[in-house]
């Protein structure tokens, strides 16, 4: 008897890779596809060869087509990080609305579920604390991050017209901040951006005045919450994060204490637009998921901080991370 295959877009990014690992555990044959702008072959490498999984290089921007049958469609492909998207403007857009269109097609085609990952941005500079799936959000469409909070908000959009015109299977995860093993070190964003500061003995940058909050979830919960979610019967959006919610300045102590470092915190400008609060309101997936992150942060932080020690020379000392001070608007 056949396999059950799923299709799983940005594969080769921190978030597809692990969901790849975690369907061919549940026995489907996945098949990864991703165009490489910022995912990286590194995170699928143990993949390759394996019975259960193929790989397609392309770019669902452009039409999408897989021979054969699909149970399921994971979209994950999109840059999420500021140093991406703000290099890349129109791409993100262009994966956010075409991608997922193409990619709405196809499951409409294969009569497969799909589930599209957006994200906490959909809230922008957030009025409401925590955020709850009701609430609109607080988003500038022109400002440098609007092109990925508006892409994330066209996806939700357009997913919500499939499934009511189409009637077509679909799923929604708003994803929060989360970590783990396979982030890129120098991708702008506050943990790794920390931790590779600390390996290289520089002083630790806080963009603001560190006031501003964010939680943290390990991968492996969020993995999980999307899982559950994909095989609920729940249509509409589901936060999945963890609310355990931090200042960047606590937080910037927490990696002096964990990774030893000597190096004393510098402040900067905050970027424009950047949200001042970030914590979910998980209430739906406890009541609807029976989900919630296991992982405290100091477990997860441990492991991850040991995943990039263990990187060659090489990509500790790339600087891609700086270059986030060119699109501070001030």
């Amino acid at each position: 008897m056949a396999k059950e295959r799923v299709l799983i877009t940005g594969a080769a990014g921190f978030l597809g890779s692990h969901l790849c690992d975690r369907f061919i555990q549940e026995g489907y044959d996945v098949i990864g596809m991703d165009n490489l702008i910022t995912g990286s072959m590194d995170n699928i490498a143990h993949l390759m060869g394996k019975e259960n999984f193929e790989f397609y290089h392309h770019d669902v921007s452009k039409y999408v087509h897989v021979p054969g049958e699909l149970k399921y469609i994971l979209h994950f492909a999109s840059p999420a990080s500021p140093i991406d998207y703000l290099k890349i403007p129109i791409q993100t857009l262009k994966v956010g609305a075409h991608g997922t269109h193409n990619l709405l097609g196809l499951a409409k085609d294969k009569k497969a579920r799909i589930l599209v990952a957006s994200t906490s941005e959909v809230y922008g500079d957030p009025l409401v604390h925590p955020q709850t799936e009701d609430y609109y959000g607080n988003v500038n469409p022109i400002g440098p991050r609007g092109v990925y909070d508006e892409a994330k908000r066209f996806m939700e959009s357009i997913t919500m017209a499939y499934h009511t015109y189409h009637k077509l299977e679909t799923r929604i995860v708003r994803i929060f901040n989360t970590y783990g093993p396979r982030m890129r070190l120098n991708d702008g964003r506050v943990l790794p951006a920390f931790i590779g500061q600390a390996l290289r003995g520089e002083d630790l940058t806080i963009f603001g005045d560190g006031s501003q909050t964010r939680s943290f979830c390990y991968v492996d919960d969020l993995v999980e919450g999307i899982y559950r979610l994909l095989l609920s019967d729940h249509t509409h959006p589901v936060n999945v994060g963890n609310p355990d919610e931090i200042t960047i300045s606590e937080f910037a102590e927490e990696i002096i204490k964990l990774t030893g470092t000597k190096q004393k915190v510098i402040y900067k400008d905050l970027p424009r637009d950047d949200p001042k609060k970030r914590q979910p309101d998980i209430t739906k997936a406890k009541e609807l998921l029976g989900w919630e992150p296991k992982v405290n942060r100091q477990e997860g932080l441990k492991i991850t901080y040991e995943y990039f020690k263990s990187l060659d020379k090489e990509k500790l000392f790339q600087k891609e991370h700086k270059d986030f001070e060119k699109y501070i608007v001030k």
